[in-house]
């Protein structure tokens, strides 16, 4: 596909398989379209930041129920493997919601920092003990999947089965000649419930000061239980393995933005956070789909029509971000997207993910004071995540 001054179609395959640099370009004749531009397969781009956010904070007219992935999970998947909260209007999103949030107030957050900085810890030893050549499984992964683990209670013998499906149950969102091949994912999803059911069935008999635990505790059902425990595995150690992978690179090919971190991280590490976030959007785009008709950005979008949410054209949005390629993590304000933006379906795992690159990123720049990315991170094609595939590091 050959980028010309013609409406970009991000249901087209082929978009996804464009350079970084392309998909960028393109962004930015959506943003400068005014009206949201509609796709061939009949969805609407809302590429700027405020149409974005005001579908968010919108869940009245802006459905996530129909199902927010392109394509939408068939029916069937969805009565077998339980619907995930991002598919869920209210009132059962708000059940759910309240159940799961449980486990990230800032009291459950506070008690975990210390294992958050002790797995931090633990990783960046392993890399100087092994001397690792590649980030992303060495480093970016390891991360927030043991933290997630840690939190939920998952015993160490279950933990390298999940790892290995973890990266089979994302394989649904990859571009492979057009199409998205779910089989394995799907196979690798119900070995996840099965062992989320496991663990769950050792919980009811003997409780612990665990997530699953909780959860057990909290009426839900088996199917309502993998779903989540899905949800969590999968969303919450892709995005923030994702951004750590592009944080590590930001920070090679920004040696200034480097330097201000190393010196000064109390200070400098939530910018640099939100920045990354923005920057890399791991997350790429979400779908809704319209309860009635409205008018959004000067076009009437009729009931029943699918909207796609493009996180990573808001948060490049010149009328929001000034010179909004440019890498700079004392970035202020910084109201970008990628936890999404705002409403119900705001990311429940954002203050946890800081956490997590503020620890991780604090030991890498202490004790590998050279560290840096070589060469250009292995990106996967995939409409949904910014997704690195493999990252060489030296240190």
């Amino acid at each position: 596909m050959v980028l010309q001054q013609v409406t970009p179609d991000l249901a087209d395959p082929a978009f996804w398989r464009l350079a970084p640099e392309q998909r960028l370009a393109a962004y930015r004749i959506l943003r400068g379209l005014g009206a949201p531009a509609r796709s061939s397969d009949g969805s609407y781009v809302l590429a700027r930041h405020r149409d974005v956010v005001e579908a968010s904070r919108r869940p009245d007219v802006f459905l996530s129920g129909p199902g927010v992935t392109t394509p939408r999970p068939p029916a069937w998947v969805r009565t077998v493997f339980g619907d995930s909260m991002v598919n869920m209007d209210d009132p059962r999103h708000a059940r759910l919601r309240g159940v799961v949030s449980r486990a990230f107030t800032p009291r459950v957050l506070a008690r975990i920092s210390a294992d958050v900085d002790r797995i931090a810890r633990g990783i960046v030893a392993d890399v100087v003990a092994e001397r690792p050549t590649e980030f992303v499984a060495a480093v970016a992964t390891r991360m927030p999947f043991e933290v997630i683990c840690t939190m939920m209670g998952v015993p160490d013998a279950y933990r390298r089965e999940l790892l290995a499906e973890i990266g089979r149950a994302t394989e649904g969102t990859t571009v492979r000649r057009g199409l998205r091949v779910p089989g394995r994912g799907l196979r690798a999803l119900a070995r996840m419930h099965r062992v989320i059911a496991r663990v769950a069935r050792e919980r009811r008999r003997e409780p612990t000061d665990d997530l699953i635990s909780a959860l057990a505790a909290a009426d839900l059902t088996g199917r309502e239980l993998g779903a989540f425990f899905s949800l969590l595995m999968v969303a919450g150690v892709e995005t923030t393995r994702n951004a750590v992978a592009h944080g590590l690179h930001l920070l090679s090919e920004n040696p200034d933005q480097r330097a201000l971190l190393a010196g000064d991280a109390a200070r400098y590490a939530p910018g640099f956070v939100d920045e990354v976030v923005r920057h890399s959007s791991p997350i790429v785009q979400f779908r809704r789909t319209l309860a009635r008709d409205h008018e959004l950005g000067g076009r009437l979008l009729p009931a029943g029509a699918d909207v796609v949410l493009c996180y990573a054209s808001a948060n490049r949005d010149e009328s929001v971000f000034a010179d909004p390629d440019r890498f700079d993590l004392t970035r202020h304000p910084n109201p970008h997207v990628g936890f999404g933006g705002g409403g119900p379906h705001f990311c429940l795992g954002t203050a946890l993910a800081r956490q997590e690159m503020t620890a991780l990123f604090r030991e890498l720049l202490t004790r590998l004071p050279d560290l840096r990315s070589v060469g250009e991170p292995v990106l996967v094609p995939s409409s949904f995540d910014n997704r690195v595939g493999r990252l060489s590091f030296t240190y």
